[in-house]
């Protein structure tokens, strides 16, 4: 589904949304081609706790929670500097 249709099919909602298929342009916005709802969530605070689940589930796949009172998606992405914990690296001396 594109976002639209999921605004036309879940007014005034909170979901948990899963991008299908996304791509990135030139301002690092997220532009979500094909969405699936994946939860329909009572308020924000629940929204981001399924979010949540979901992500440490499955880190791979690109969850969003969000209210389908907005007309578009602004999604940004973030440019991570450093090391990630399982990432570093140990001297040994």
């Amino acid at each position: 589904m594109r976002w639209t249709d999921i605004r036309k099919a879940y007014p005034n909602q909170w979901l948990v949304i899963e991008a299908l298929q996304a791509h990135s342009d030139a301002e690092h916005r997220r532009l979500l081609d094909e969405i699936a709802v994946v939860e329909i969530c009572e308020d924000g605070n629940a929204a981001m706790q399924e979010y949540r689940n979901l992500h440490q589930q499955h880190p791979e796949r690109e969850y969003y929670f969000v209210h389908t009172s907005r007309e578009q998606l602004d999604i940004r992405e973030r440019q991570w500097l450093g090391i990630r914990r399982g990432h570093a690296i140990t001297a040994q001396g």
